[in-house]
């Protein structure tokens, strides 16, 4: 597949792909000790589009959410991974999606919240990581409940300890390993939001350049990679997005 010259060059004005990646979702990329690397879907999905564009790969790695998309919309990063929010499309083009996850609700084992639809309610205060996507969606929905901010989504139940606040936001996955690596803590059933995971780049680099990665994205699905690469890293709740709607 040889891809237009116009193309690589908006992608890739410096003529290596660099890809913005966040550890602070567990469902897209984590921090491999023994490689001392990055590794995940987000990874592999980088570093496919990289083959494809027969380009060399940068992998620009945060600790957040808001940071990682903050380098995409600074054009400090080329591409990213993030969930799709319609305040990061002031800057951003995205991709549809191509995974989605649940953002659930953690509790203390005795509190009194059952439900999610009991968690906005005055008094209450809600711990997020700043900047995620949970954050953006909650600091909307959220008329009653407080919401305070842990530095990034890994912290979020810690900070919820620290701080002695009513209740934690995250991706479900990292709530449920948080409740198993600490005692007394449960997950609310259900979830409050579905995660739409996408991958975007700077509005900079014109409509073409975001066809491309629409279509990228569409491949991915279609073919399988998304599917292997989740059963490769051994990613549990986690769906594939299904195709985009012409």
């Amino acid at each position: 597949m040889t891809v237009d010259h116009d193309i690589r060059a908006a992608l890739m004005p410096t003529g290596v792909l660099r890809a913005s990646i966040n550890l602070g979702n567990p469902i897209l990329a984590r921090w491999d000790l023994e490689s001392q690397q990055a590794m995940g879907v987000s990874v592999d999905l980088a570093t496919e589009l990289a083959k494809r564009l027969a380009a060399k790969l940068q992998l620009v790695v945060f600790d957040a959410a808001g940071k990682s998309v903050a380098a995409v919309t600074e054009d400090a990063a080329d591409v990213g991974f993030f969930a799709l929010d319609p305040l990061r499309s002031q800057g951003l083009y995205f991709t549809a999606p191509y995974v989605l996850i649940e953002g659930s609700y953690l509790v203390r084992m005795d509190s009194p919240l059952l439900a999610n639809d009991q968690v906005d309610a005055a008094g209450l205060r809600v711990m997020v990581g700043r900047g995620s996507a949970y954050d953006l969606y909650l600091t909307r929905e959220l008329k009653h409940a407080q919401i305070l901010r842990a530095p990034t989504s890994p912290t979020v139940v810690d900070e919820f300890l620290a701080q002695a606040t009513d209740v934690a936001a995250g991706v479900r996955q990292q709530l449920e390993a948080d409740a198993l690596r600490l005692d007394g803590l449960r997950v609310l059933p259900g979830r409050f939001m579905v995660i739409q995971q996408a991958m975007g780049l700077p509005r900079s680099r014109g409509l073409n350049a975001a066809a491309f990665m629409i279509d990228f994205v569409e491949d991915m699905k279609r073919s399988g990679f998304v599917t292997q690469a989740l059963e490769r890293h051994r990613i549990q709740g986690a769906v594939v997005a299904p195709q985009r709607q012409e």
